[in-house]
């Protein structure tokens, strides 16, 4: 772990400049959890616009750090929520002994505190993996609501390498309405909840946001999930009680047609398919 004293803070960057001001944010974090704190280092220096920066790799084995210690069940959700986001928001496969983007970084503070910051990032993911199932627990007992189940979630599915699903998950984090890809025509197919209700999810051609008027084609739901992220997607759902998604899953994963050119369209690979790390 970098100590907060190391000169190459001032080398690192967050999404509006130098990372020079995070040691200061981490010491007030030891001292005592302050969710003003975390979100101060989080949006102004970590995250932004799903993306990620150098300063993130080197805060998160810090965060994993007070996540393994503490005994506050909401503060180690908090921690496991954001460090979640933060991997799934990682744009480069891992690769040693640091991603290829960090070239320049080598170059100004050299190749092994680089290996050492990138190897104390792999190090942190897997504390905050072993994590997991405590926080199902505290998730499933407690009232958190469905949107921080969902949250949950995502940082579960990126934390056990299900990246697509991570990304997909935060890109259509209210749960109530997805776009996939049709790959015969290359038409988006709008994935929408029946505006009765009936049934949880239907495909239009349009967005039913401004185009009321069109036909809704029905969602064939599986019977049961085939695809492995699926499935392990629905167990935590419905372990942790987000009721929406675990309604939603088998129609993400049903069958249909386009609604534009009539092909039969697979729900699930459709929505996944634009979607990468």
């Amino acid at each position: 772990m970098l100590s907060l004293d190391n000169d190459l803070w001032a080398e690192l960057s967050g999404p509006y400049g130098s990372a020079i001001n995070v040691p200061g944010l981490l010491q007030q974090l030891e001292q005592a959890f302050s969710q003003e704190v975390f979100d101060t280092l989080f949006q102004e220096y970590l995250f932004h616009q799903n993306s990620i920066y150098t300063a993130a790799y080197a805060v998160m084995p810090f965060l994993a750090k007070l996540a393994g210690e503490t005994s506050d069940a909401a503060v180690r959700k908090e921690l496991f929520i954001h460090c979640g986001i933060i991997e799934a928001s990682r744009n480069e496969e891992h690769q040693v002994p640091y991603p290829p983007s960090w070239i320049e970084l080598a170059e100004a503070v050299g190749s092994t505190l680089c290996t050492q910051m990138y190897g104390d990032y792999v190090n942190a993911i897997n504390l905050f993996r072993s994590l997991t199932e405590e926080v199902l627990h505290d998730a499933a007992e407690s009232s958190t609501d469905d949107t921080e189940k969902r949250y949950i979630l995502i940082a579960d599915a990126a934390l056990r390498e299900s990246y697509i699903v991570a990304n997909m998950l935060m890109t259509f984090t209210e749960g109530d309405e997805y776009v996939a890809v049709c790959p015969a025509c290359e038409n988006e197919v709008y994935i929408w909840p029946d505006e009765d209700h009936t049934v949880p999810l239907r495909a239009y051609e349009d967005d039913p946001v401004f185009h009321t008027d069109q036909e809704a084609v029905v969602i064939q739901p599986a019977s049961s999930l085939a695809d492995e992220a699926a499935q392990a997607l629905a167990e935590r759902a419905g372990r942790i009680g987000e009721q929406k998604l675990t309604a939603h899953l088998p129609y993400l994963a049903g069958k249909t047609v386009c609604p534009a050119c009539r092909e039969n369209l697979s729900v699930w690979p459709a929505l996944l398919g634009t979607f990468t790390i």
